[in-house]
């Protein structure tokens, strides 16, 4: 290398991002294993034009969230807690109780959502995430290519 030719780094802009949409079928896969594999894909960490401060993730579906599988004794076992704001306000409910309740997507939401760092940054990237407890989802229109994430590994997956 010569004295006039410079290296430089690649630094990915909002304007050279390209993002897809990708569909995923939570239907008996792993929850954690789900959402470690979907935080990475919001934050942008699988392209190699991944740049930190910017936001060069994809967009991602996520059908059947309600048949999301959990291992070992943690369906009965795992508590998300939540605090009213007033003293002693605590609130605690297990995953089989969010599962089998009104809103089963919050479970992968909360999963996906405590492995994306707390920023503003962090915030755009949950706001790509759209989570769907049934097998339809409004998004056809994007032509979402779908994400086989049982195959990418067996442990992904788990039949009961």
């Amino acid at each position: 290398m010569t004295m006039t030719e410079v290296m430089r780094t690649y630094t990915a802009t909002p304007s050279t991002v390209e993002k897809a949409w990708f569909v995923i079928d939570a239907e008996d896969l792993v929850l954690g294993r789900l959402a470690s594999i979907v935080a990475m894909r919001l934050r942008g960490k699988h392209k190699p034009t991944f740049t930190p401060n910017i936001d060069c993730g994809d967009n991602v579906i996520i059908v059947n969230a309600d048949k999301v599988t959990l291992t070992g004794n943690k369906r009965e076992n795992k508590t998300y807690y939540r605090h009213t704001g007033h003293p002693g306000g605590i609130k605690s409910t297990t995953a089989d109780e969010v599962l089998s309740g009104a809103h089963p997507e919050r479970v992968v939401i909360k999963a996906v959502e405590r492995m994306i760092s707390r920023s503003p940054l962090g915030r755009a990237q949950m706001r790509k995430l759209h989570v769907y407890a049934g097998p339809d989802h409004p998004h056809a229109a994007q032509n979402p290519q779908s994400l086989d994430i049982a195959a990418m590994n067996p442990k992904n997956k788990r039949s009961a």
